[in-house]
């Protein structure tokens, strides 16, 4: 199979992986209301799957390194499309609990195993805009996730839209079987030494790992709140919200991997490093301005949000690029998954439960404040102020990819 057949499938498989990892963001009020849950609950339900896809893909992400990444990425799409239609069977909050659980091991396979694929499919002088291109998944599988999702979830219950979400795997798990896989181009694979040690000698890979944690911590809270922010604040129905969101998110997101991949196919590691800086730094004035506007102007707020997260999802096609770019090819699955195990368990999976949290303290000060209001009210009052988070650590992100992009010496080659 030619390598545009193989990357668009790849990059179908990723879709999938965001699109059931998103779903609950799009059915998030529907759960509170059916279990009686609070926000830091809801926050906990993707901060478990993110602690278990961190913990899981060191293992698997070696696992590519070694072994048939077809048939890796075959056996997770069918373990977590599967586990994703089991938690429409769910009853109680624990058992979602459990197979959002399950969920998380099955996708850790998924960006370990298929970026080590593209970096040895495609030269360096085009990889950033290959990335670009399977990382535009996370913004059309956000899309596709809440636009779906939400009106299905209103109109047929979110047990439905959770079931709908699994279906695609019956048709990408055969496609994968069918694809040729290139052969693991090894050059300095330190087998004979401990994998952590080959990382602390690159100290860029440092502030890279940081930086995952932050973007992840910030996109993570994003998308799990922002249908409730617009439903509390700004007086949406769930499926309004969905719709809105979603279509916000693809068409920033697409538009920002675009971008990523015009700018960063132009520069090599640390100037691919300095456009994800400049673009994260960008972002906060209008996410700031959208989180302050007042209750009925979601026009306005939708807006602004998604130029924000366009520009944030700049991140994923250059320093992805940047890191398969400074390791070498026989370290790229062990080199994403030890990325994403840092990233995941120090931002993702932090960022919903602290914004959770957040929102809980900000609407119990609001109900009891000099000024009572109302549960509802208090509520929406709390979200607002606790997605401040996303500006605040937006200029953080930014900062810190500054200083990954100095500790890459300026003369290194990239890797083939």
């Amino acid at each position: 199979m030619r390598p545009r057949a193989t990357l668009a499938v790849l990059f179908l498989v990723n879709v999938l992986n965001i699109y059931d990892r998103q779903v609950l963001g799009a059915i998030l009020e529907p759960l509170r209301r059916e279990f009686h849950l609070s926000d830091s609950q809801l926050g906990a339900l993707p901060a478990i799957f993110t602690v278990v896809y961190a913990l899981a893909g060191l293992p698997l992400g070696r696992l590519a390194d070694t072994w048939s990444r077809k048939r890796l990425l075959a056996i997770g799409v069918a373990l977590w499309a599967c586990l994703t239609g089991l938690g429409s069977l769910a009853t109680t909050y624990a058992a979602l609990f459990v197979t959002r659980m399950g969920v998380g091991i099955g996708e850790a396979v998924c960006a370990p195993a298929a970026t080590s694929w593209i970096g040895d499919l495609v030269p360096a002088a085009r990889r950033a805009r290959a990335m670009a291109g399977f990382m535009m998944a996370v913004p059309v599988g956000v899309m596709l996730s809440f636009a779906i999702s939400g009106p299905v979830a209103q109109s047929h219950g979110w047990r439905v839209a959770l079931a709908l979400a699994a279906a695609p795997a019956l048709v990408l798990v055969p496609a994968l079987v069918r694809l040729e896989e290139p052969e693991v181009r090894v050059t300095d694979s330190p087998a004979d030494q401990s994998i952590f040690l080959y990382f602390l000698r690159i100290r860029a890979l440092w502030w890279i790992a940081a930086s995952g944690a932050i973007v992840n911590f910030v996109l993570y809270s994003f998308s799990t709140f922002i249908a409730a922010f617009l439903t509390r604040v700004h007086g949406l129905s769930v499926g309004q919200a969905g719709v809105w969101s979603g279509i916000g998110s693809g068409v920033a997101g697409i538009l920002g991997a675009l971008a990523a991949g015009a700018l960063g196919d132009r520069a090599r590691d640390a100037g691919r490093l300095r456009f994800a800086a400049w673009a994260a730094a960008i972002s906060v004035a209008p996410a700031t301005i959208a989180i302050a506007l007042p209750r009925g102007t979601a026009a306005g707020a939708i807006s602004l949000l998604m130029l924000a997260y366009g520009l944030l999802q700049m991140y994923y096609g250059l320093v992805y690029a940047a890191l398969q770019d400074i390791v070498g090819p026989g370290m790229r699955g062990t080199a994403m998954a030890a990325y994403y195990m840092v990233m995941y368990l120090c931002g993702g999976s932090l960022g919903p439960l602290v914004t959770g949290r957040l929102s809980d303290w900000f609407a119990r000060l609001a109900a009891h404040g000099a000024i009572p209001v109302g549960a509802e009210a208090a509520r929406a009052i709390g979200l607002q102020h606790a997605m401040y988070l996303v500006p605040a650590l937006s200029l953080a992100l930014a900062l810190v990819l500054v200083a990954a992009a100095r500790a890459i010496p300026p003369a290194r080659a990239a890797h083939p």
